[in-house]
């Protein structure tokens, strides 16, 4: 893994850490769009709404100008796939780089 990808792991371990997160699965996320911006959350629910880490990161990139994505990387105990933030993130086509790590950055994918 390259320096660019294990700052992507770095900055969702953070995000995770920081949130005051609420969720069954908590979980970080941080996605690097086509300019090497990168931009990161946490999973979040309340009141049984819930949005994914992944989700909301691909959010903000794409509410601050992003059109396309190089890289993401999720943090979570949980390693099955994020289906609602993988859709949002290949909404401007295939993303080659998705990292999984666990809450310690232990890569799993």
């Amino acid at each position: 893994m390259d320096a660019e990808d294990s700052k992507l792991v770095t900055l969702a371990r953070a995000a995770l850490g920081r949130a005051l997160v609420r969720t069954m699965v908590p979980a970080g996320a941080a996605v690097r769009d086509d300019m090497g911006r990168t931009y990161a959350a946490a999973s979040v629910e309340v009141d049984g709404a819930s949005v994914t880490a992944l989700q909301l990161a691909v959010a903000s990139a794409i509410s601050s100008g992003a059109r396309a994505f190089e890289a993401a990387a999720i943090v979570s105990e949980d390693t099955a796939p994020d289906e609602e933030g993988s859709t949002a993130l290949n909404a401007f086509g295939p993303v080659p780089t998705v990292i999984r790590a666990l809450p310690d950055g232990t890569i799993v994918e």
